[in-house]
């Protein structure tokens, strides 16, 4: 016999059945015994009358919550029931693995729950509850979504190394690693190699992998690894034409949730996704600036021709009130706060053809026309003191025929957090690693 989903048993009325699962509630009463048995897709009372099944009885009573139980049964109707109006009578029960009591703390007390860093020491524990259940299951559904998209509109999947021998960025925040008695570096992005695709003829490219910051922030938004979203077209005009589909690819993203599971996302989370209009609220950096000028918010000294997180939330807020978009796309960011492989205005060469995408009041996205002419891409490097030997491999991609071209890498954990309204992105990632977390 086979195991049985708990979330299918409407359809085995008065079936003998299997069911596998965790014991979330156990009432161990003189004569009755009820147990309430989870599984992935639902939860369901079973009950044991004591003095028909001594022996079973005295086994449940051994038990510790969130024990792993084979649980064999008849599946009666029972209107009492809250769960579904349905009840399991036991006819067996095998303890797969017994939960050792007490728990370090009880996943499903909401009102009680101790504090994250806590919870992530005991991070299988907390993956139990029901919202992380619903977090990852909607991930799944927004990758699968992306994935969709990207391959209609003829994207070519590519899997790029993690370990480089150049850094891939500006050089800072890079993990060092010792590689057979030389230097390598995790990868900060798959950015050069993205680019290489595009010298490779192949046009257009998408890759979905983790990547590396040696970022020392203890902020509700930074990770030092964490999985990357980029993308990479040839052939473009300008870095809005890369703003202009990745606006389709979000819209189709957020539609696709919305349609499969929007209605349990609303009762888990109780966020009522809104699946976003075409086009985006645009404007420059030198637009934002005034804004947040004449709305008296005043940027930290060190962060000139930047935005920091307030900044970013005051002109969230301005568009939310404005227009009603939770997104914003800003163009046209100074030359000083942009890598070297950003296309700069041929107009007005102190500002580059890129691009942040703001969702909620946080930066999920960065993105640009790339520079793809050879001296120009050579010159933009020793401007910004980088040495051109160390990036020799890198800038013979652009010798022999690359064509013009774009892309954005995005933060899935920080899209999640958007999607679900979740404050921290410790709560959006399957396991978080930062400066003091590399266990478990």
């Amino acid at each position: 016999m086979n195991r049985t989903p708990i979330g299918s048993l409407k359809d085995h009325l008065d079936e003998v059945v299997i069911l596998q699962g965790w014991l979330q509630i156990l009432r161990d009463q003189k004569k009755m015994q009820f147990l309430i048995l989870r599984d992935r897709t639902g939860m369901v009372q079973v009950a044991n009358y004591r003095p028909a099944n001594p022996e079973l009885g005295d086994l449940i009573s051994t038990l510790g919550t969130e024990s792993a139980l084979t649980v064999t049964g008849k599946v009666v109707k029972n209107d009492v029931v809250k769960l579904g109006g349905l009840e399991i009578q036991l006819q067996d029960l095998k303890v797969e693995n017994n939960a050792e009591a007490p728990l370090p703390f009880d996943p499903f007390d909401d009102e009680n729950l101790p504090a994250i860093d806590f919870r992530m020491d005991w991070r299988y524990l907390d993956l139990r509850r029901k919202q992380n259940l619903m977090l990852f299951r909607a991930q799944t559904l927004l990758e699968h979504a992306m994935r969709e998209y990207w391959l209609q509109e003829c994207f070519i999947e590519i899997h790029s190394p993690k370990m480089m021998g150049t850094p891939s960025e500006s050089g800072a925040e890079l993990f060092e690693v010792d590689y057979f008695g030389g230097k390598a570096y995790l990868a900060q992005s798959p950015q050069f190699y993205k680019q290489m695709a595009m010298a490779a003829g192949f046009e257009r490219v998408f890759e979905v992998g983790p990547v590396f910051r040696a970022d020392p922030s203890f902020t509700s938004r930074h990770m030092t690894e964490f999985t990357g979203l980029d993308m990479e077209m040839s052939w473009i005009e300008t870095h809005e034409d890369v703003v202009a589909f990745t606006e389709r690819w979000l819209q189709y993203a957020y539609k696709r949730v919305k349609e499969q599971m929007g209605d349990e996302i609303k009762e888990t989370f109780g966020v009522d996704i809104v699946v976003p209009e075409v086009p985006f609220p645009c404007m420059t950096m030198t637009e934002v600036y005034a804004i947040l000028k004449q709305a008296g918010y005043q940027l930290p000294p060190e962060r000139k021709g930047d935005l920091d997180p307030g900044g970013e939330r005051a002109i969230a807020d301005h568009v939310k009130q404005k227009t009603g978009s939770d997104f914003l796309f800003i163009i046209d960011w100074p030359i000083a706060v942009r890598p070297f492989y950003h296309m700069r205005h041929p107009d007005k060469p102190e500002l580059t053809r890129s691009f942040d995408l703001i969702a909620g009041g946080l930066e999920i996205a960065t993105g640009a026309q790339r520079e793809h002419r050879y001296e120009i891409l050579k010159k933009q490097a020793l401007e910004k003191g980088l040495g051109l030997e160390n990036i020799k491999f890198y800038l013979d991609f652009f010798r022999y025929g690359c064509p013009p071209h774009g892309g954005f890498g995005m933060g899935l954990s920080r899209l999640v957090m958007v999607l679900l309204d979740i404050k921290n992105i410790r709560e959006s990632v399957y396991l978080f690693r930062g400066p003091n977390r590399l266990n478990p």
